[in-house]
């Protein structure tokens, strides 16, 4: 049973890559799943460092078209085929993102030695299946942009050994049946249901990547109880003017936006290159929201469930 969730930060600057920080990219890695979140340049370096996984199913979500978030692509699609890369990769992004794509693949005469399926998106539900769900919101960028919200549905309940063991079901495989939400059936032919094993449901994780945005309401209700939020948090909010000029969002406004939520923990991103010390910006957004992070390039964290 899945107990965690890793989050790495690939690249956690925005605009121009310096010393310290790349262009933005997140990477969640769950099961045998991995989720891009932006792929800035140099991502395909930083994602092969973070031993994260060549060959394990993948989708990439692209919250914009501005350069410093989809310019590593090409990179990264073209190091997948040298590596030996064999299953399919799913990309998902606004309008534009398939014309952006075809381009470079019929003019760089790249060979990808995996099928690569290209999806435009809006605004919704992208991507759902019996365990997980994926919805783009409205960013409020200078372009059209995306906020992308990652949700497990609810889990199982935990699992009582010991009504299972008064029910007379053998430990083993019925266990199993039974977690997962199937009835079965004993040697003497009684039905069991998960519920008469299960405790119950028990909440899934929340993870919110905000992308480039400034705070929006329609944000915060969406990230409602996240246990992550990863939040454009470009400028200290001394630059706010600048902020709203080129539509991001201050640390302290996505202070605001976390605590609004209800999140359990914030995570600057995307920060500015005139901030060779950004520690002032976690500084001002700990007074409003104390759960707050600064990640570094390749940092990872681990998401855990709350039994």
């Amino acid at each position: 049973m899945i107990k965690i969730i890793i989050v790495y930060f690939l690249g956690t600057g925005g605009n121009l890559p310096t010393k310290q920080r790349g262009l933005p990219s997140v990477v969640l890695k769950r099961k045998k799943e991995v989720f891009m979140f932006d792929c800035g340049e140099g991502t395909q370096l930083k994602f092969i460092l973070g031993n994260i996984g060549l060959n394990k199913i993948m989708k990439i979500f692209i919250s914009h078209l501005h350069g410093d978030h989809v310019f590593g692509l090409p990179g990264l699609l073209a190091s997948f085929s040298f590596l030996g890369r064999t299953k399919t990769l799913s990309i998902y992004g606004p309008h534009g993102i398939i014309d952006f794509l075809n381009c470079v693949l019929e003019n760089i005469k790249m060979e990808i030695t995996y099928k690569l399926e290209i999806k435009e998106i809006r605004e919704g539900l992208v991507y759902e299946n019996k365990e997980y769900l994926i919805r783009a919101i409205p960013a409020e960028h200078i372009i059209e942009s995306y906020s992308f919200i990652f949700e497990e549905k609810m889990r199982p309940g935990k699992f009582n050994v010991k009504k299972a063991i008064n029910l007379g079901i053998p430990r083993g495989p019925l266990w199993k049946k039974l977690q997962l939400g199937s009835k079965v059936k004993t040697k003497d032919g009684k039905i069991i249901s998960p519920e008469d094993v299960l405790g119950p449901p028990r909440k899934g994780l929340k993870i919110v990547y905000s992308g480039d945005t400034r705070p929006t309401e329609i944000l915060a209700k969406n990230s409602l109880n996240a246990d992550l939020i990863i939040h454009d948090s470009t400028f200290s909010h001394q630059h706010l003017e600048k902020a709203i000029l080129t539509g991001h969002s201050t640390c302290v406004e996505a202070a605001e936006i976390a605590l609004k939520s209800n999140s359990k923990l914030l995570a600057l991103f995307h920060i500015s290159p005139r901030y060779p010390n950004p520690l002032i910006l976690v500084k001002e957004a700990k007074k409003i929201f104390p759960n707050t992070i600064l990640p570094s390039d390749g940092e990872k964290i681990e998401l855990r469930y709350v039994e």
